[in-house]
C-alpha cells in the first residue's frame, strides 16, 4: 500500500522523475482551473481589488517560488512543496497569510496593504537567492539579445499595459526556453512545446507562445462582459496567465544562470 502511495506521489508530484504526460498535465490544469476559481472568491470575500498594486505586491513571490524550484533541482533543498504543483500552494499560502497581516496593518497604521505585501516578499530573496551562485553569465545575456526586440516592439505597440506586461512575461519564458535547448543541451519536459519544439525548432516555441498569449488575451477583451464585475474578473485571468508566466520565467532563467 505504501509503495503504491509513493509512486503515485512520485508521479503527480515529482513531474521532472516522471515527465509530464497527458493524463498528468489535464490533472495539473484541472487543479489550477478550480484552484483559481476559489481564490478568486476568496479575494472578493476579502475584498481585495484586482489592479495593478495586486500585481506589484505579489511581484516578489513570483521570483522567490522560482528560486526554490532552481534550489530544489540543484539538491539544496528537497521537498513536494519545492516541485509542481506544491510549489504553488506552498507560495500560496505565504501569500495568503502576508495579505491577511497587510490587510490589518492597513486598517490599523494606515500602509497600503500592497507596500507591505510587496516589502515582505522582497525580504525573502537575499537569504534564498544567495544559496546559489551565478556560473553562467553568457546565457541570461543571449536570452537579453533575443528578449530586447520584443520589449521595444510591444513598447511601440498601441495596446494596454497589463496585456503589454502577461505577453511580455510568456515571451521572456519562451526566450529562456529556446536558449536553454538551442545553445546549452536543455531539453523542454511538457507536452506541446515539445512537440513543437522537435517538429520546428527550437525558435518555433517563441512564436507559439506569442500566438498563443495573444489570442487569448484578445479572445478574454471581446469576449468577456464590460460590467464592473467582468472587468474585474477579466483582470484577475489576465494576472493569472500573467504568473504562470513569470513565476516559469523566472524559474528558468534562474536555472540557466547557476545549473549550466
Amino acid at each position: 500500500m505504501n509503495g503504491g502511495l509513493d509512486s503515485l506521489m512520485d508521479y503527480f508530484l515529482h513531474p521532472k522523475k516522471t515527465g509530464y504526460d497527458v493524463p498528468k498535465t489535464l490533472v495539473y490544469g484541472l487543479i489550477l482551473v478550480v484552484a483559481a476559481y476559489l481564490i478568486f472568491k476568496a479575494l472578493k470575500k476579502l475584498k481585495v481589488k484586482i489592479n495593478r498594486r495586486l500585481a506589484v505586491g505579489l511581484s516578489p513571490y513570483i521570483v522567490f517560488g522560482g528560486v526554490m524550484r532552481v534550489l530544489q533541482d540543484a539538491g539544496i533543498v528537497s521537498s513536494y512543496f519545492f516541485v509542481t504543483p506544491g510549489i504553488y500552494i506552498f507560495v500560496f499560502s505565504i501569500v495568503f497569510v502576508v495579505l491577511l497581516l497587510s490587510f490589518y496593518i492597513e486598517r490599523k497604521k494606515g500602509v497600503p496593504y500592497f507596500k507591505t505585501l510587496f516589502l515582505f516578499g522582497l525580504c525573502l530573496l537575499p537569504t534564498t537567492l544567495a544559496q546559489l551562485a551565478l556560473t553562467n553569465f553568457r546565457g541570461p545575456l543571449i536570452v537579453i539579445g533575443f528578449f530586447v526586440p520584443w520589449l521595444v516592439l510591444f513598447t511601440v505597440v498601441k495596446w494596454n499595459l497589463a496585456n503589454k506586461a502577461v505577453s511580455l512575461l510568456h515571451i521572456l519564458d519562451a526566450t529562456t526556453t529556446f536558449t536553454a535547448v538551442n545553445f546549452f543541451g536543455y531539453y523542454e519536459q511538457h507536452i506541446v512545446p515539445t512537440f513543437f519544439i522537435e517538429l520546428f525548432g527550437p525558435f518555433s516555441f517563441i512564436v507559439l507562445k506569442v500566438v498563443a498569449i495573444v489570442a487569448a488575451l484578445i479572445l478574454i477583451d471581446k469576449f468577456v462582459g464590460n460590467s464592473k464585475e467582468d472587468e474585474e474578473f477579466k483582470s484577475y485571468i489576465k494576472l493569472i496567465i500573467g504568473i504562470l508566466g513569470g513565476a516559469t520565467a523566472c524559474r528558468d532563467l534562474i536555472a540557466l544562470a547557476v545549473l549550466v
